[in-house]
This record gives C-alpha cells, sequence and structure tokens, in this order.
C-alpha cells in the first residue's frame, strides 16, 4: 500500500492557505479582517522595510498625503497595502505564533 502522507500533508497546507484568504470583497482592496487586527496592535513587533521604488510612482508624497487625510501611521499603510496584495496574488501570511521552545 502506497504511503499517502506526503499527499494528506499537502491537501492540509492547501486549506490552510484557503482558510486564511477571506471571501472575496466588492472592493479587492479591502484588508483582510486578520490583518486589520495586526496592524491595530501596537504590541506585535515591527520591523524596517527598505526597498528602492520608481521616484516617479511618488510614494513618499502619495504615503504623506493619505496619512494627513486619514490619520493611519505610515508602516500601517504599506502593511495594509503590500498585505492586501499579496493575499490577491495568493501569498497569505501564516499568522500562527511561533511554538514557545520547551526545555
Amino acid at each position: 500500500m502506497p504511503n499517502l502522507s506526503h499527499h494528506a500533508r499537502r491537501l492540509r497546507d492547501v486549506a490552510d492557505a484557503l482558510e486564511a484568504q477571506s471571501e472575496p470583497a466588492d472592493d479587492p482592496l479591502t484588508p483582510h479582517p486578520d490583518t486589520l487586527a495586526v496592524v491595530s496592535d501596537r504590541r506585535i513587533k515591527r520591523g524596517q522595510l527598505n526597498y528602492a521604488v520608481p521616484d516617479i510612482l511618488q510614494l513618499q508624497r502619495r504615503i504623506r498625503r493619505y496619512n494627513a487625510d486619514h490619520d493611519v501611521p505610515h508602516g500601517d499603510i504599506v502593511a495594509l497595502a503590500l498585505d492586501s496584495w499579496l493575499r490577491a496574488k495568493g501569498y497569505p501570511p501564516d499568522l500562527t505564533p511561533p511554538q514557545a521552545e520547551t526545555s
């Protein structure tokens, strides 16, 4: 009898990825509820994201204007935008917390 455990594991991975995606919204850029919870939690560790982007897109100016109009922190704007785009492309995050080490 063939060992199908590899296939079962892959099916669980696919099911987990599908569960992590939200139902399609009218607006494809609507942030996922899990992402909103993460972004609003100021106790969650944050990291710097540095990438060179084309100046002609005026991303920094546009982020500053959105911040001024909506009072959303710059990092949250970037996190929400990138997360929405990556989820739409099929790359949801694994939001499970790392397992605590037992000694």
